[in-house]
């Protein structure tokens, strides 16, 4: 399966400074620079895209994480897939765009 689906993702990394936020911006870099759709939230960024590719990007994520000195990093998925059809941010928040 090729299609896109929907992957919600929030990053939790442990820092020593307690520059969370900062930290937070690498793994929202990562998805920035990959060119898939997305959209950041005040608790999550949701992405669009295929499977593979949205999992290469969270492994990503999680090591900018790592490189901008997250101690450990906790990492909530949240995956909407059909077997034979597209999952879009649009269909379920597209109406509430200005």
């Amino acid at each position: 399966m090729s299609n896109t689906i929907n992957l919600a993702i929030q990053v939790l990394p442990k820092v020593k400074d307690g520059n969370t936020y900062a930290v937070v911006d690498k793994a929202i870099e990562v998805i920035q620079k990959s060119g898939v759709k997305y959209r950041v939230c005040p608790f999550e960024t949701v992405m669009e895209g295929t499977y593979e590719k949205l999992l290469q990007i969270v492994d990503e994520a999680q090591k900018a994480c790592f490189e901008a000195g997250a101690e450990e990093v906790l990492v909530n998925i949240k995956i909407q897939r059909r077997p034979d059809a597209d999952v879009t941010i649009e269909e379920k928040t597209g109406k509430y765009d200005r």
